[in-house]
């Protein structure tokens, strides 16, 4: 059966304001006002800079943003809601995964390069869904000649030799043998539309089909550069087509060879110089990168091993963000209205550690506070995806309807605050553990507990986990 078209989300988060994107952030994130407003601005401020002259928008820098704050209490959380907000590229990626030229690690510029990749994939699946109506009819013409074959056209008419007869003794006579007859094109027509209308009621998805398939393997090249070890940027296959490609037959069921070749049709259909353009574009206006663990490579010079290379990061990582132009397989990207996000727990370091240059391209900071036990009962009620709602949900595919009463939650909290204070603070996330031990004995048995209710209560909580949090040993390990 050929697939519908899945419709494109309506509302653009960079057409959203302010208070729509805080809105929206609410869903999934408790508290943490200035963090979400400080983000909010700065994707209007995106917007606004176009709206304006281009030769006045080109001066007009991104404001980019650097979150503090501990472990756990949402930065993370903040971005990851962003990215499946914005349709604009969006990258996250850690700091500490990079180092100065002459050490182990990635080069900076690769950040760009994957932002690149994420906003090739974008663009490719929305210029499919613009050609997939016309790509559906060519897959399902091309799948009706798998089903309903042209008859073979006919041979050369045979000739047999008879003896005997004619003119004399031994004489040879050619007879002509009738060819095979045709399927009139009437017929094959009928014949077709009667399969057309099987395949797209689904009646034909168990059948068997061989199609052509092509097959790809790309070398993986790296080289040396003067910025460290690096994947060469060239696309071979439209160097050399067909070197590093070849195609194949094979068996598989109609419900398949649909997807196929829907796929193969639509990148038929699609420009890649087009595609590549338009992925640069949404890189150099739209892009996003999130920073995290910037207080990682926060430190200067004076030390020797490992920590030396701090700076080092500091000052490879000063161009991107100022601006600059990388090269990728796609084109050469500016990165000067990129927009960043960075973030860090600074338990260590502080950011004024950071390089003065480094700290001036960051001109927006915003506080996140740690949790307190009612944000602990917020973040277990009220986001969308609860851990609670998680759970309940998670064990209802056992057939067994499992809730929390207020006692329950209320005691969860407090158990997480008292964890998190006598051992290491790791936020929100304490809560994860605390749930995984509370419900440990519930997931196991929930095969055998089908069409029963349990509720969670106050004192099933303290009974099942008080022992744990008291010894402080064991809740080192356990939780």
């Amino acid at each position: 059966m050929i697939p519908e078209p899945t419709p494109l989300s309506p509302l653009h988060l960079e057409d959203m304001v302010p208070r729509q994107i805080v809105a929206e952030l609410d869903k999934y994130v408790v508290g943490q006002r200035e963090a979400k407003r400080a983000v909010a601005i700065a994707l209007r401020n995106r917007w606004r800079r176009q709206q304006l002259d281009p030769e006045l928008a080109e001066e007009i820098a991104p404001k980019n943003i650097l979150m503090i704050g501990p472990t756990g209490v949402g930065k993370t959380e903040i971005s990851r809601r962003l990215a499946k907000l914005a349709r604009a590229p969006f990258l996250k990626v850690e700091a500490s995964k990079f180092t100065e030229v002459g050490y182990v690690g990635r080069d900076v510029e690769s950040m760009i390069r994957d932002l690149t990749e994420i906003a090739v994939a974008m663009v490719k699946e929305e210029k499919r869904e613009a050609v997939l109506e016309t790509a559906r009819a060519r897959a399902e013409d091309r799948l009706l000649e798998l089903l309903v074959p042209v008859s073979r056209p006919p041979r050369t008419p045979a000739y047999s030799t008879v003896f005997g007869g004619g003119a004399g003794p031994g004489a040879a006579e050619e007879v002509r043998e009738p060819p095979p007859p045709e399927e009139p094109p009437e017929s094959l027509h009928e014949t077709r539309e009667k399969f057309r209308a099987k395949l797209r009621a689904g009646r034909l998805d168990d059948r068997t089909v061989e199609i052509e398939m092509e097959e790809s393997s790309f070398p993986s090249l790296e080289m040396f550069t003067p910025q460290g070890v690096e994947e060469v940027g060239i696309n071979l296959k439209d160097m050399l087509p067909g070197m590093f490609s070849r195609r194949r037959r094979q068996k598989v069921k109609v419900a398949e060879a649909v997807e196929i070749l829907l796929q193969q049709e639509a990148d038929k259909l699609i420009d890649r110089q087009q595609v590549a353009r338009e992925a640069r574009n949404r890189v150099e206006q739209g892009g996003i990168i999130f920073l995290d663990e910037i207080d990682k490579v926060a430190g200067r010079e004076g030390g020797r091993g490992p920590d030396v290379s701090r700076e080092g990061v500091q000052r490879d990582l000063l161009p991107i963000v100022e601006g600059t132009t990388v090269s990728t397989k796609y084109g050469m990207v500016k990165t000067d209205h990129v927009l960043f996000f960075a973030a860090g727990a600074f338990h260590v370091s502080k950011p004024s550690d950071l390089i003065p240059e480094l700290q001036g391209r960051f001109p927006i900071r915003v506080e996140l506070h740690a949790l307190s036990e009612a944000d602990f009962v917020r973040i277990l009620t009220e986001p969308e995806t609860a851990l609670t709602k998680q759970y309940a949900a998670l064990l209802s595919t056992e057939g067994l309807a499992l809730s929390f009463t207020e006692d329950a939650v209320a005691e969860l909290a407090r158990l997480a605050v008292e964890v998190n204070s006598t051992t290491e603070n790791i936020g929100a996330r304490r809560l994860a553990t605390l749930m995984e031990r509370l419900l440990d004995e519930v997931s196991f048995e929930a095969p055998d507990m089908d069409g029963m209710e349990l509720a969670i209560d106050g004192e099933y909580v303290r009974r099942t986990l008080a022992g744990i949090v008291e010894d402080h040993d064991l809740s080192r390990y356990v939780l």
